[in-house]
């Protein structure tokens, strides 16, 4: 297995790669010119002239009490990080927000999230999260401090379950930001809350997943115990690529959303795909998100059956294991149906 994923990531300056945060003394606030489009204090926006009414106005959105920015601006990830480091001076994108502005899969939220190294430079405000951190691995990347990707995988730990956890891995190596030996690596110097359980996430994380629904159903069939598939398998010079297979016995899964069915070309080019794989002696089985989520351990067999017919003498029993039943517990409606 290649512990090195492909392409590169973001360019960034790494600083203070072993050191603590920040000390008391808040981090200097670069000198830029004042742009409404950019998060500023509401102090700011009075010492430059600008009224109450038009601060607290709909002309402006409010964040974390204090911060302003103009209106028309989304709130993404990034600007929220931005707006929190105004209010905490000394803190470091962390957490959720870390992971996000790194192109990681993580659940939705609406709290951003940061972490200082003392309790008396946190900042209690709606929807931003303070962690006290006294010394975590930090970078930079739009110009703000920020967790490094192995740093934001450990700490995710502590409130992602397994499957989420290794969906962040996954996605964080796809982008190019962080490589398996690097997690591997974290996980093993991790300390407390969630550190075990970073280590065994970080064991299953695998380069070449290319979306979160393909990682899920590689656990599937992980914790199914059934024998692990070769991931972005390459076929036909390249031209072909199917996303988990066992290449012996010429079987491949795949999930397909709903993209495959509402693209007439894409729909085309699976056809082609789908006559090639048949000409080669090839069998495909397609997933759908019901199928993981559903009935997964009706997946599961259905898969054992596949592997089975073309060879892998290993049978799954009619109950699912309890860790396959912890992480992929299925629809209750749907399995009292069954």
């Amino acid at each position: 297995m290649d512990n090195f994923c492909a392409g590169r990531g973001p360019s960034v300056t790494v600083v203070g790669m072993s050191a603590s945060l920040p000390a008391d003394s808040p981090a200097p606030r670069a000198a830029s010119p004042f742009a409404p489009d950019r998060p500023f204090l509401r102090q700011d926006g009075l010492e430059r002239g600008m009224t109450k009414h038009a601060l607290d106005g709909p002309t402006f959105s409010k964040l974390f009490g204090s911060v302003r920015v103009a209106a028309h601006v989304d709130l993404t990830p990034l600007v929220r990080a931005r707006s929190a480091v105004l209010v905490v001076p000394a803190g470091v994108v962390s957490h959720h927000t870390a992971a996000a502005l790194w192109g990681g899969v993580v659940p939705d939220t609406t709290v951003t999230h940061v972490s200082v190294g003392k309790a008396s430079q946190r900042r209690a405000r709606e929807a931003l999260h303070c962690h006290v951190r006294p010394a975590l691995r930090h970078t930079r990347l739009h110009g703000l401090a920020i967790t490094t990707p192995a740093q934001t995988f450990v700490d995710m730990a502590a409130s992602l379950d397994l499957v989420d956890l290794v969906v962040l891995g996954d996605s964080l190596i796809t982008k190019g930001v962080v490589r398996l030996d690097e997690l591997l690596d974290a996980t093993e110097a991790a300390t407390g809350r969630g550190a075990a359980l970073a280590r065994e996430a970080a064991g299953l994380v695998r380069a070449g997943a290319e979306s979160p629904m393909e990682t899920r159903v590689r656990l599937l069939l992980h914790f199914a115990g059934l024998p692990e598939p070769v991931c972005q398998l390459g076929l036909d010079d390249g031209r072909i690529r199917l996303d988990l297979a066992w290449p012996v016995l010429r079987l491949a899964v795949e999930y397909d959303g709903r993209q495959h069915a509402e693209d007439a070309r894409q729909w085309g080019r699976d056809l082609a795909r789908r006559e090639w794989l048949d000409a080669n002696g090839w069998r495909l089985l397609v997933l759908r998100a019901q199928d993981v989520f559903d009935d997964p351990w009706a997946t599961a067999r259905r898969v054992g059956e596949a592997l089975a017919a073309r060879g892998y003498e290993k049978e799954l029993p009619a109950d699912p294991p309890v860790a396959f039943a912890t992480h992929f517990p299925g629809r209750p409606w749907k399995r009292a149906k069954v």
